[in-house]
């Protein structure tokens, strides 16, 4: 099973998922007092749409999340390097402050695998998330709602 975390007491309300996790370990290993959040178990298929962009995460209610379709469309490179700026703007403080992190080493290799993208080689518009995109390739994808 996976798990959407939630700000807590926000029932309802858009825009308080704060991460998602693949399984129960990756949930055990959260830098996080889960007693401060709302967790809702919730199947694959659904942790996937959102890991890969699929689909959006509005809100929960009463254990049931809310979601709408999404679709994602870098239309050049320039987007889509502002787009892995992004997340490597995310993932370096958690590289840089969690060297014991039994999932240092994941994100690191993440990390680094934004860095030796190619953006060159890659056909625009790519009209799939970069989570997808890499997912596609059998390369490890992440999405950023997973940092530990």
């Amino acid at each position: 099973m996976s798990y959407f975390i939630f700000t807590k007491n926000f029932e309802n309300s858009t825009g308080y998922l704060y991460r998602i996790v693949e399984n129960k370990i990756d949930l055990d290993n959260l830098n996080l007092n889960l007693t401060h959040y709302k967790v809702i178990e919730d199947n694959q298929i659904n942790f996937n749409e959102i890991k890969y962009g699929n689909k959006i995460v509005l809100n929960y209610s009463n254990d049931k999340l809310n979601t709408i379709d999404n679709s994602f469309s870098f239309s050049n490179k320039k987007s889509l390097q502002s787009y892995i700026k992004m997340i490597k703007e995310a993932i370096k403080p958690f590289i840089e402050n969690n060297k014991n992190h039994v999932n240092f080493n994941i994100w690191n290799n993440y990390y680094n695998q934004l860095n030796n993208l190619n953006l060159d080689s890659i056909t625009y518009p790519l009209n799939k998330s970069l989570e997808e995109y890499f997912n596609d390739l059998g390369q490890p994808s992440y999405n950023i709602l997973q940092l530990p």
